[in-house]
């Protein structure tokens, strides 16, 4: 494909967006391109360039990348991960990836999940529920996550979708307000509808058609990864001294998720 063919398509891809952003579009179509074209031929000869050892440190510096990257909680592009780590190493990208997979179950508890394959867009998710039997949100030391999972049990209980106003009520119940800077939050407002919406713990949509405007909460995909359903419903059981499955719509939920994450 010709250099005017591929500003050509992206351009159609993404025509209002500024150059420099089309220039990266355009550099992920190029990435893609050279991924999806590689032939046996060029894996086995990148196999026969590159020392075990080499290969070995490779795999440790995509490691290191991927969580110094995760600190943030932000999604992680496979176009990264190949431009500032991989690099000259492209041809064994499936090879390195598995061990790197393998490297954060094994040795971090971690799992390395695509939430978009068409894009190759990754996040690390926490595996420690089934070790801890707690969930990542309520891990000490994360009082941010903690307020996370109080909001997460909301949208759960509340059928899986609920109005942003419902969410502040509920918080200000609980002495956090959205409309004054907490002592240990900071600016709760910018890190319920920002930090965890960037980190996909939360989805946070317009509701059409609303004048004035009117947003609502849904869980995020890392959320759904993330946070076991089950396990959720049984501490509000317990906060509320009742048995989870009373709460008929939400067991049978939480149920199909468990059965779901173990095939």
């Amino acid at each position: 494909m010709s250099q005017r063919k591929r500003l050509s398509a992206s351009q159609n891809k993404a025509p209002n967006l500024p150059r420099s952003q089309q220039a990266e579009v355009e550099s992920d179509d190029e990435e893609d391109v050279s991924f999806t074209q590689l032939t046996s031929t060029q894996v086995q000869r990148a196999r026969e360039n590159f020392t075990p050892v080499q290969v070995d440190r490779k795999v440790a510096e995509v490691v290191q990348f991927i969580l110094i990257k995760d600190q943030k909680k932000v999604p992680i592009r496979r176009a990264d991960i190949a431009k500032h780590v991989i690099k000259e190493y492209r041809a064994m990208y499936a090879e390195i990836m598995k061990r790197v997979c393998r490297t954060f179950e094994q040795v971090f508890g971690l799992k390395l999940v695509e939430i978009d394959p068409k894009s190759h867009v990754y996040i690390l998710i926490n595996k420690l529920e089934s070790v801890a039997e707690e969930p990542v949100c309520l891990i000490p030391g994360n009082p941010k996550y903690g307020l996370l999972f109080t909001i997460l049990s909301v949208i759960f209980m509340k059928g899986g979708v609920v109005k942003e106003a419902l969410v502040w009520n509920f918080l200000k119940k609980l002495r956090v307000d959205a409309g004054e800077r907490h002592d240990i939050f900071g600016d709760v407002k910018k890190l319920v509808t920002d930090e965890f919406v960037r980190q996909k713990y939360l989805e946070y949509v317009r509701i059409p058609h609303t004048e004035p405007v009117e947003c609502e909460f849904r869980w995020g995909v890392r959320a759904e990864k993330e946070v076991a359903k089950k396990k959720l419903l049984e501490i509000v059981g317990e906060l509320f001294e009742q048995d989870p499955q009373s709460w008929t719509q939400q067991y049978r939920e939480a149920m199909a998720a468990e059965s779901q994450s173990q095939r």
